[in-house]
C-alpha cells in the first residue's frame, strides 16, 4: 500500500441540522459523508449540497473533504487536490493536508506531497500515518535514511501497521539490507496475512536472491487475495495492487525462462486501470517487456549470423553489429552478478550533419567495458530498423542481468519532453510524423525498470530541439537543430526509485550542445567520468550533467 488515510471526526449531527433541509438529512448527507459510499453517488451527492448553498465555513468545508475523498477512490488527483485546496482555504485541518499531500504522491509530485505532510505534522498532533505517508514520498525520491526514520516513527505509534513494515523492508532492501528487509516484510505479512501487498514485496526479496520459486508462489497469493476482495482502504489507487502483483509476477516468470506465463501476466498489467504515478510505471514496462516477449516468438527459428543492416539507395553503408554472447541463465545471473552492456555510435548521417567521432567513441567504450568482464552488445552507424532490433535484444538479455549500461554517441534530440536517439537514415519530411523515425529513449528505460537491476544510461549526444526550422547546426557539434535540448527524465519508474537505482549521464547540461570534439574521440567518450577533464577541454562549453538514483558505491569491474 501506498499511503494511509486520516479522517477526522464529523459533527455529523450538527452539520445536518438545518432547518428545511430533511431530504439532504435523510439522503444526500449519508451518501456523501460515509467513506464506503461508492465514488460516483459520493461525488453526486457532495456536488448537489454544495450546490443547494446552504453552508459555509468549516461545514462547507467538510463537504469538500468529502467529494475530495469520492476523487480519490476514482484516482481523480487532479480534483482531489482542488477540493482539498479549498478545504483548507475554509479550514486548515490535518486531514486535509494528509489526503493533499497524498494525491500530489500519486500524481509523482513528491516534493510537494512533502511539504503537505510537514504541514500536517507541524498542525499536530504527531501521527503515525502521516509519518508513513511522508516516508513513503523520502523513500520515491531515494532519501531511504529519512524514509526508515519516518517508518520507524510510524511503527511507533501504530505498532501493527503492517504497511509501515512494508515500506521500511523496501527502504532497507533498497539499501541493500536484505537480511532486514525480509525480517520487517516478514513481520507485515504476520500482522496481517490477507494483505495482498506485503507479498508483492516479498516476492522482490525473494527475486533478488535468486529465489525465484517463492517469488512466484507469494505474487500468486497476492493476486489470489486482491482478486478475491479488492483492497478496501480508500486511500489505495485503484487498480494499483494487482497491477503491481502482475508486473512483480511477470518478471519472475521471465527471469525464470517461462515465456508464456510472463506474457499472460503483463498482458493483464495492461487491461488495468492506471490512476498513480507507480501504476503507469509499471505499465509502461510490462508494455515494453510484452512486446520484446512477442517478437522473439515472431522471430525466426533458424540460426542466424549477427544482424546487419539492408543498404538503400537513401541509407549509408552497411551498420556493423556485434551481438552479445548467449544470455546466462537466471542461476548463473544470480551467482555471478551479470553485467550487460549496450554500445551504439551513430556518425554516418545520410541526410543531416554527419559525425566523425560517434563510431570511434562507441568502439572505445565497448573495449573498455569488455576488458572488464561486461557482456556487450555493440552498434555502429545503425539504421531505424538494425538499431531497434539491437536495443530489443539487449533489453530481452538484460531481463537476466544484475547491472545494465546503456552508452550512446551520436544526435539526440527532445519532442514534447520525451527524449529521441537518432538512427543514421533519419530524414525530416514536411508532414510525416518525426518521432517515428527515431527511437524513444522512455522505452528502453521502462523496458530496464526493475528493482533488482542498477542501470546506468550514458547520452553522449546533442541537447538540441528537432522542431526548429533550420535542420542542422552549424560548427562540429552533435546536434540537429538549436533549441531546448534533450529533456531532464520527469520521473524514474519503481525500479530506479525503490531498488538498486539508476544512473542518467548525459554529456552536457540542459539547453547546451554536446561538441565532436577535434581529436578521434568526443571530449565527453574521451574523460568520461571525469567532468572537471569535459569542461576543460571544452573551455567551458560544456558541462556534463547527470540524474541518478544510485545508492552507494557501484563496482563495474570486479573486484
Amino acid at each position: 500500500m501506498r499511503r494511509l488515510l486520516l479522517i477526522p471526526y464529523l459533527l455529523a449531527a450538527m452539520l445536518w441540522s438545518a432547518p428545511g433541509f430533511a431530504q439532504t438529512r435523510a439522503q444526500l448527507g449519508p451518501l456523501c459523508t460515509t467513506d464506503t459510499t461508492p465514488a460516483d453517488q459520493m461525488i453526486d451527492a457532495c456536488n448537489k449540497i454544495i450546490a443547494l448553498k446552504v453552508f459555509s465555513g468549516e461545514k462547507l468545508a467538510t463537504i469538500y473533504f468529502w467529494r475530495a475523498v469520492g476523487w480519490n477512490k476514482k484516482g481523480n488527483y487532479a480534483q482531489v487536490i482542488a477540493d482539498a485546496t479549498e478545504e483548507l482555504r475554509l479550514k486548515p485541518s490535518t486531514a486535509v493536508y494528509n489526503l493533499r499531500g497524498s494525491a500530489y504522491f500519486d500524481k509523482g509530485e513528491y516534493d510537494i506531497a512533502i511539504a503537505d505532510f510537514n504541514d500536517a505534522l507541524r498542525m499536530g498532533p504527531p501521527s503515525g500515518i502521516i509519518f508513513h505517508n511522508r516516508g513513503n514520498a523520502y523513500r520515491s525520491k531515494g532519501g531511504y535514511a529519512k524514509a526508515i526514520a519516518d517508518y520507524d516513527a510510524a511503527i511507533k505509534a501504530l505498532p501493527k501497521s503492517a504497511f509501515s513494515y512494508q515500506n521500511r523492508s523496501s527502504s532497507k532492501q533498497a539499501l541493500g539490507d536484505l537480511d532486514g528487509a525480509l525480517a520487517d516484510i516478514n513481520e507485515a505479512v504476520r500482522i496481517d496475512p490477507s494483505l495482498p501487498q506485503p507479498l508483492i514485496s516479498r516476492a522482490v526479496i525473494w527475486r533478488a536472491q535468486g529465489d525465484i520459486a517463492r517469488a512466484i508462489a507469494d505474487t500468486s497469493e497476492a493476486i489470489r487475495l486482491a482478486t478475491a476482495k479488492a483492497p478496501v482502504n480508500i486511500m489505495t489507487p485503484p487498480g494499483s495492487v494487482l497491477i503491481s502483483a502482475y508486473t512483480q509476477r511477470g518478471l519472475a516468470y521471465e527471469a525464470k525462462g517461462d515465456a508464456a506465463h510472463a506474457k499472460d501476466d503483463y498482458a493483464s498489467v495492461l487491461e488495468g486501470v492506471a490512476s498513480d504515478a507507480g501504476s503507469k510505471a509499471n505499465q509502461a514496462t510490462a508494455k515494453v517487456r510484452l512486446a520484446l516477449l512477442r517478437e522473439a516468438d515472431a522471430a525466426p527459428r533458424k540460426a542466424a549470423a549477427a544482424p546487419v543492416a539492408e543498404s538503400s539507395p537513401a541509407a549509408p553503408p552497411a551498420a556493423s553489429v556485434t551481438a552479445p554472447a548467449p544470455p546466462a541463465t537466471p542461476a548463473q545471473a544470480a551467482a555471478t552478478g551479470r553485467r550487460v552492456a549496450l554500445v551504439i555510435g551513430n556518425g554516418a548521417y545520410a541526410h543531416v550533419k554527419a559525425l566523425p567521432n560517434p563510431p570511434n567513441d562507441a568502439r572505445a567504450i565497448a573495449k573498455s567495458l569488455r576488458d572488464i568482464g561486461f557482456t556487450v552488445s555493440e552498434g555502429l552507424d545503425l539504421d531505424r530498423n538494425t538499431m531497434q532490433k539491437t536495443i530489443n535484444e539487449f533489453l530481452r538479455d538484460a531481463a537476466r542481468s544484475q547491472i545494465a549500461v546503456v552508452y550512446y554517441a551520436g544526435h539526440g534530440v527532445q519532442v514534447d519532453g520525451r527524449n529521441y536517439l537518432v538512427p543514421v537514415d533519419i530524414a525530416f519530411r514536411a508532414g510525416g510524423r518525426m518521432t517515428d523515425a527515431m527511437v524513444d529513449m522512455d522505452v528502453i528505460m521502462a523496458g530496464l525498470d526493475d528493482q533488482i537491476r542498477t542501470n546506468i544510461l550514458i547520452l553522449d549526444a546533442c541537447r538540441n530541439n528537432p522542431m526548429a526550422p533550420q535542420v542542422a547546426s552549424a560548427g562540429p557539434s552533435r546536434g540537429i537543430e538549436a533549441g531546448s535540448g534533450l529533456a531532464a527524465p520527469a520521473s524514474l519508474g519503481s525500479g530506479s526509485t525503490l531498488g538498486a537505482g539508476t544512473l542518467i549521464a548525459f554529456a552536457t547540461a540542459p539547453g547546451q550542445v554536446a561538441l565532436d570534439g577535434e581529436g578521434a574521440n568526443s571530449p565527453f567518450s574521451a574523460a568520461l567520468s571525469i567532468r572537471a577533464e569535459v569542461v576543460a577541454a571544452t573551455k567551458g562549453k560544456q558541462v556534463p550533467w547527470s540524474n541518478s538514483s544510485l545508492l552507494g558505491e557501484v563496482y563495474l569491474a570486479e573486484q
